[in-house]
């Protein structure tokens, strides 16, 4: 029970960071998203919500299974990892919906990007499955990145 009682922690406070950054990019993605030039591989809007729901669901799964691990420094330093990538991540949304600072969120998505490569290797070390369920995110945030250049680029 305790078990399920964690990996119910880990996904719920992973869905609820991403749902506070998400109030901020729904008003922005009402208001002023709408006016700026996008390139042509930019998604429609409906699509965002329903990919970022699965990240952070899987964030949530991976932190969980790292906990389970025993108590050692390398551990230690993924926990490190995996709290700074998902800072970053949370951050992102206000710099770039919010306050409307293209270059700096671009700045902020790259070093979000190596957060959680940095992650994915360290828990590559500690859960294999941990790791590799993240990739979709790194891939996610490598789209998001380019899609955040090309937008400061156009405007």
């Amino acid at each position: 029970m305790r078990t399920v009682i964690k990996l119910t922690l880990c996904i719920i406070g992973c869905l609820l960071i991403g749902a506070v950054g998400g109030v901020s990019t729904a008003e922005g993605v009402n208001d002023w998203y709408v006016t700026l030039l996008k390139p042509s591989f930019n998604p429609p809007n409906y699509l965002f919500g329903p990919v970022w729901t699965i990240l952070y669901l899987l964030m949530g799964i991976s932190l969980f299974l790292i906990l389970q691990t025993p108590k050692n420094e390398i551990k230690k330093k993924a926990i490190i990892y995996f709290g700074v990538q998902l800072f970053l991540n949370f951050c992102w949304s206000f710099l770039f919906f919010k306050f409307h600072l293209l270059g700096l969120a671009f700045v902020e998505i790259i070093l979000i990007w190596i957060s959680i490569l940095l992650m994915i290797i360290v828990f590559q070390k500690i859960n294999k499955i941990a790791a590799y369920i993240q990739i979709p995110y790194l891939l996610w945030v490598s789209f998001a990145s380019l899609l955040n250049a090309s937008i400061w680029f156009l405007n």
